[in-house]
């Protein structure tokens, strides 16, 4: 299936409206996991897990215009970082400068959205712009996870519901765009301390990211040497990082974190001895649809 098999076409006719919060409670998550919306977004995240199933992040693919704005958009949010360096603090987590940094984004978010639509969807820019703002971590409590990762993944889906994202754009959304956004997040939670948002601790996946270890995982199946028990081993993460989404998240959790890896990160840990890369990817599809 495609992207645009999930989506019934944007008309001319469709109005937009700025999305407000409609899960507060644990009741209301039934609401959303019943609604359409529910069902683009996790259609939207399994096409694209199907298109990046054994290919390499430095595999050849085509790149539109589109793709190319978003690139641009990520790097202006990579020079606001630069150009807001964190403050002097007594606390040692939640740089107070992540919110100067997210002002300037809250600001410009629209604008920033306005210049990837095609020129008759432009009215949709205040509804996607929301997303994008959700997406970098939350300015109150200065932290980030995988609420604020799922925002940035609805954002890509609403700007292909809206024709300004396609379907042969599917490995440039993962391999080019998403890859970008994850090394800006990361860039953000060193620079600010950011905390981890909701995170379960050793219990989680990971603090702050979940859809690259999906996605990660789908672009080992079928893999003639590297199985699941191989990216516990620093050699094959530093040969293979580049290549592989999984290998280069299980990099920044080295670099990030101390101590035995089966410590600070259990569940990964557990991951490393199942059998088969297509058992790891529908365990984290299912892990996904409970947790996130």
């Amino acid at each position: 299936s495609t992207p645009e098999d999930e989506a019934p076409a944007v008309t001319a006719s469709d109005t937009f409206m700025v999305p407000k919060k409609e899960i507060s409670m644990v009741p209301d998550m039934g609401k959303w996991k019943r609604s359409q919306a529910y069902a683009d977004y996790m259609g939207f995240v399994l096409t694209l897990n199907e298109g990046v199933k054994g290919k390499k992040l430095t595999c050849e693919y085509k790149v539109s215009e589109t793709v190319e704005k978003l690139l641009d958009l990520l790097g202006t949010l990579d020079r606001w970082i630069n150009e807001t360096p964190p403050v002097d603090q007594p606390s040692r987590f939640g740089n107070k400068a992540y919110r100067t940094w997210y002002t300037k984004l809250d600001q410009e978010a629209e604008a920033l959205v306005s210049g990837l639509l095609p020129a008759d969807r432009c009215a949709a820019a205040p509804e996607i712009a929301v997303y994008l703002k959700e997406s970098v971590g939350n300015a109150t409590r200065i932290d980030y996870g995988t609420g604020h990762e799922a925002a940035f993944a609805a954002f890509l889906c609403c700007l292909c519901k809206v024709g300004a994202l396609r379907v042969d754009d599917q490995l440039a959304i993962i391999f080019k765009v998403f890859n970008r956004y994850l090394s800006v997040m990361r860039k953000l939670q060193r620079t600010y301390r950011m905390e981890p948002a909701g995170s379960q601790g050793v219990w989680g996946l990971d603090d702050f990211q979940f859809l690259p270890f999906i996605w990660g995982s789908s672009q080992f199946i079928d893999h003639p040497t590297l199985e699941p028990r191989h990216f516990i081993d620093e050699r094959v993460v530093n040969e293979y990082h580049q290549d592989y989404m999984f290998l280069d998240c299980i990099k920044f959790i080295n670099e990030m974190k101390t101590g035995p890896f089966a410590e600070h990160s259990n569940q990964l840990w557990n991951i490393s001895a199942v059998p088969s890369w297509s058992k790891v990817n529908q365990g984290l599809i299912r892990m996904y649809k409970a947790e996130v």
